[in-house]
């Protein structure tokens, strides 16, 4: 009997190798493939992380009167943490409502201040007035201050420091 005429098929150390080296690739490529995958489609995944800033306790704002609140916003990226010192102007008229304004002039961005004689916001720029609403009175200003979002939570206010602004 010779082997030509064997119909079971050899394996041989050719054909063994391929299927090693075909095999050891395409788990590589798999790794490698999910791995990048991942990379790509993660940031779809992750929870974006809002950055409200606590501005304190909400009795310690006094009723009608602008008050003026320094904070720290923090922002990460990735690995990096910044901090950026800011501040806010508060307002509520009842303690249970409030008005958190963004503290630079709409017109160039000077920071303005409350003359509480007056009872008005004024930007020494280019002598802006602005009600205790945020209003324009006077000055080149083409709207009233901008605004931050706010929440009450546990009784402390909370700012989201992204000014918005208020449709006239």
């Amino acid at each position: 009997m010779d082997g030509s005429s064997d119909n079971t098929t050899r394996f041989s150390r050719r054909h063994f190798l391929s299927w090693i080296i075909t095999t050891v690739g395409a788990v590589i490529a798999a790794v490698l493939g999910s791995t990048a995958i991942g990379y790509f489609i993660s940031p779809a995944f992750q929870r974006k992380e809002e950055n409200w800033v606590d501005l304190g306790p909400i009795g310690t704002f006094p009723k009608g009167n602008p008050t003026k609140v320094e904070f720290v916003q923090r922002m990460r990226d990735a690995w990096v943490t910044t901090e950026r010192r800011s501040s806010a102007w508060v307002l509520t008229s009842d303690g249970e409502n409030y008005i958190v304004f963004d503290p630079r002039c709409t017109h160039l961005g000077c920071p303005y201040h409350w003359d509480e004689e007056k009872k008005q916001f004024l930007c020494p720029c280019h002598t802006a007035v602005f009600d205790v609403g945020g209003g324009v009175v006077s000055g080149p200003p083409p709207r009233p201050l901008d605004r931050y979002q706010n929440k009450i939570v546990d009784d402390r206010l909370y700012v989201f420091p992204k000014p918005t602004q208020v449709k006239t």
